[in-house]
């Protein structure tokens, strides 16, 4: 495990340090076995770039380096820089939120500044082959802030009023509400759709891929 960086020049530095690296040669230099697949070890490769980079949140409520702010998200990309995938923001509160602000949302606080590490992901190559993109700090401008605000308000207000059946994968510009549980027997309460107590699936807040593939657009100059 690598110390914590002491602060942003440094976490660059292990930024430069690793880009290019396949996920083998990372794995290999930590002593940490590649799984076969990633379907049921969904959340080890952020875990192995946490352990290079020195993240150190863990699973607490705080950003993966909580004295720089930083939050730390690998992004899969394919051979031509476009996302694979919405990318997990962290995990949606269904209840107990009327009068909750966007600015004190742990989607605000997540996304404040994020350094995304991207990896040529495209599934026919093997996940030790897999190769990381050189990772870059981002911060949401205005205008994606603004973005990001009006579906978070929207999502909220559907989840405040009772509608969170009515919420579907293609409400929202940039941020997106699914389901996230790994078997539909995981509930979690809820506010019915008549303000009654109810229980429903766990949801999870996700950055649209046509968000992130703006984001790296502008990062790279992509077409």
């Amino acid at each position: 495990m690598t110390q914590p960086p002491q602060n942003i020049d440094q976490l660059l530095t292990r930024c430069q340090s690793i880009a290019g690296l396949t996920i083998g040669q990372l794995a290999a230099m930590y002593q940490q076995k590649v799984p076969t697949d990633l379907r049921r070890d969904k959340g080890w490769v952020g875990q192995l770039l946490e352990m290079a980079l020195g993240a150190e949140a863990g699973s607490q409520a705080l950003p993966d380096f909580p004295k720089l702010g930083v939050e730390l998200k690998s992004l899969p990309i394919n051979a031509k820089g476009k996302p694979l995938e919405s990318t997990y923001v962290c995990v949606a509160a269904l209840t107990g939120v009327a009068g909750q602000q966007w600015e004190d949302s742990w989607v605000c606080q997540k996304l404040a500044k994020v350094l995304w590490v991207p990896v040529l992901a495209e599934r026919h190559i093997p996940i030790a082959e897999r190769q990381l993109g050189t990772p870059f700090l981002w911060q949401p401008d205005e205008a994606q802030q603004q973005m990001l605000r009006q579906d978070w308000e929207e999502l909220m207000e559907l989840i405040t009023l009772g509608g969170i059946d009515q919420i579907k994968g293609a409400h929202g510009k940039a941020l997106q509400l699914r389901p996230k549980a790994a078997d539909s027997r995981a509930l979690t309460a809820a506010v019915g759709k008549y303000g009654q107590p109810t229980f429903t699936l766990p949801r999870g807040f996700y950055l649209k891929a046509s968000f992130t593939a703006d984001i790296l657009a502008r990062q790279f100059n992509l077409q």
